[in-house]
């Protein structure tokens, strides 16, 4: 296998809305090897606007509309781009682009990643790949996650990588495959509801700390479909919308119990995925990651109820995993490597997702 290196830009837009991400790497493959050196990385803020379409608005558009931002989105995100080039001084190879989740149904081979590739390549001049899932959930698969080839390839050494973001994600290999899955809404949630008090976020989850855990909430929690099925499953805003919100509110708790209650769900369902698939010799390590990495009092929550050791990174491989693995998947696009694993996404078979802009 012939050795290669690339520098690629990897965007990187989650559900929890805290920003764009941006993250330039270098990747080497040597025989069948591939390792990789984060050259710099930065965070892009949304304006208010931009990010209530992004957050609700977008659903509520007229089918004009919604192109039309689809189209002004992509702008955005290469003038970001620019901007980040020039502060930077690079020139990666290609850019790849998660863009935002609109819908997420895959059972209804439906999903919508907004944020125009053809954009992006127009306004940087620089080879774009996006649309990552959509080959995919025509396989039959789920779309997502994503990031587990990145894991298998590039995180190699630890035995569980976990991402708390919007939603929680895991990755592992079990005989031979790697397996990946969402576990439940995080951020998603508990954004949700401190932006109701003016917050952002629950900072280091000081507000959850204060409250207590209501039984008959977290029983009710616990118990939902999702968590007893098997195989490839993915998770969207539209599930916590429908179900997760009328539950958290149905009892009038007050804001300190009601995430107080849902921190304990969410800790619960992460520990309960791994104890559940336990490695063969019962020790190894767990790689967290995302946003939630940064909230002490969740940390705690899963340290708690989890066997292994918890491994917290350095603050860069926090921030920016998710855009280092999406610019690997424009990395593995240049290589011709899939990127879409069956074992993961429940797809017929392995693919190279994305399309690919090119001037």
């Amino acid at each position: 296998m012939k050795d290669i290196q690339i520098q690629a830009i990897g965007l990187m837009s989650g559900t929890s809305l805290d920003g764009l991400d941006v993250c330039c790497c270098t990747f080497h493959r040597q025989a069948d090897q591939w390792t990789f050196h984060i050259d710099c990385a930065n965070g892009y803020s949304y304006p208010d606007k931009l990010k209530q379409k992004l957050g609700t608005g977008a659903q509520q558009m007229s089918a004009l509309e919604f192109i039309t931002f689809h189209s002004a989105y992509g702008k955005f995100l290469g003038e970001r781009v620019n901007e980040f080039m020039k502060e930077f001084n690079v020139q990666p190879d290609i850019i790849a682009s998660h863009g935002h989740t609109i819908f997420h149904e895959p059972q209804k081979r439906i999903m919508y990643q907004i944020g125009d590739g053809a954009a992006i390549a127009a306004e940087t001049h620089i080879p774009t790949v996006s649309d990552f899932r959509r080959l995919d959930i025509m396989l039959g698969g789920q779309g997502a996650p994503l990031v587990p080839i990145g894991d298998r390839l590039l995180f190699a050494d630890y035995d569980y990588c976990l991402n708390i973001g919007g939603f929680s994600n895991i990755s592992f290999e079990q005989g031979g495959h790697r397996i990946a899955f969402d576990i439940s809404p995080v951020n998603y949630v508990i954004n949700y509801y401190c932006r109701q008090i003016g917050l952002e976020f629950d900072r280091d989850g000081e507000i959850a700390r204060r409250g207590t855990v209501y039984q008959p909430l977290l029983n009710e929690l616990n118990t939902m479909d999702f968590y007893h099925q098997t195989g490839p499953k993915s998770l969207g805003r539209e599930w916590v919308e429908t179900l997760i919100y009328p539950m958290l509110e149905k009892y009038g708790l007050s804001l300190e119990d009601r995430l107080r209650t849902f921190y304990e769900h969410a800790a619960y369902q992460i520990a309960r995925v791994i104890t559940t698939n336990p490695l063969p010799t019962g020790s190894g390590k767990l790689l967290i990651t995302g946003g939630g990495a940064f909230n002490k009092f969740l940390i705690e929550r899963i340290d708690f109820l989890c066997p292994y050791e918890i491994v917290i990174p350095d603050k860069l491989i926090i921030e920016y995993k998710e855009a280092l693995i999406f610019a690997f998947l424009g990395a593995l696009y240049m290589a011709d490597e899939p990127s879409c694993l069956a074992s993961v996404t429940g797809a017929s078979k392995d693919n190279i997702g994305g399309m690919l802009f090119k001037i």
